[in-house]
């Protein structure tokens, strides 16, 4: 049984065919889909996966730091409205992105934080998306005497950074389709981590594995990721399957 720990099924990209897209993820042995939400635009469509499969479709709630403008505390708001009204396995995809554009920076900062306090008086998980941002992320991590269990998704670091998230304890690495492009580096650095310390993710619609990269990712595209970190960890896709599931299970475990 494999688990994507990462992915966005509600998109539009997924519009006309997505349940058959998760039909296909079911048949591929991938029994557990977690949601991250990204604004209130993609609440509902992410709530209604969730109606049409409960026993596959798990939904987060949290705002994507590419969401931070100048209705953040709007936005903010509503998240913190869903939080009381109703349980999610994760406040998520929340964090900082400093790729396209550093004006919100300070706006990123304060909702990474809000969130983060969510968290901790929930005991939720986070699930952290972290681009072009590691060392401001990782201040603000630091600044907590207690942090919540957490997911750095979308992980494509380095090997000293890779060992700073594992060294916060209770926090995994999210590895998807970047691990095989033949020139990303992160295959170096996945043989050099335990296999305890990883999550497997999707974050489908994008960054589809190898041989598919370019076009639309999706969920049933885990076990070739599962595949390739098996051939770099030298074992068996079977022991991927069984180590990252046991991982994401008790990430996502309240």
């Amino acid at each position: 049984m494999f688990i994507d720990t990462h992915t966005h099924l509600y998109s539009e990209e997924f519009n006309d065919d997505r349940k058959a897209i998760i039909e296909k993820a079911l048949q591929n042995s991938v029994t557990k889909l977690y949601l991250p939400n990204v604004d209130s635009d993609s609440i509902e469509g992410m709530l209604q996966l969730e109606k049409e499969f409960p026993n596959n479709c798990f939904p987060m709630m949290g705002l994507h730091p590419c969401s931070v403008k100048e209705n953040y505390l709007e936005e903010l708001a509503i998240v913190k409205q869903w939080l009381d009204k109703r349980p999610f396995v994760a406040i998520g995809e929340i964090g900082i992105d400093l790729y396209w554009d550093k004006t919100f920076i300070k706006e990123q900062e304060f909702a990474f934080k809000q969130q983060i306090d969510w968290a901790l008086e929930r005991n939720y998980t986070i699930v952290i998306h972290c681009r072009n941002a590691f060392d401001e992320i990782f201040s603000i991590l630091k600044s907590y005497p207690k942090l919540p269990k957490g997911i750095f998704h979308c992980f494509s670091g380095n090997l000293e950074q890779a060992n700073q998230i594992i060294n916060l304890q209770n926090f995994k690495l999210g590895i998807g389709g970047v691990v095989t492009f033949k020139n990303s580096g992160l295959d170096k650095v996945v043989e050099q981590l335990d296999l305890s310390h990883l999550v497997l993710e999707t974050d489908a619609p994008y960054l589809a594995p190898m041989p598919h990269r370019g076009k639309r990712n999706e969920s049933s595209y885990i076990p070739l990721i599962a595949q390739k970190i098996a051939e770099i960890k030298n074992t068996t896709p079977q022991e991927v399957a069984t180590i990252t599931t046991k991982n994401a299970e008790y990430i996502f475990a309240n």
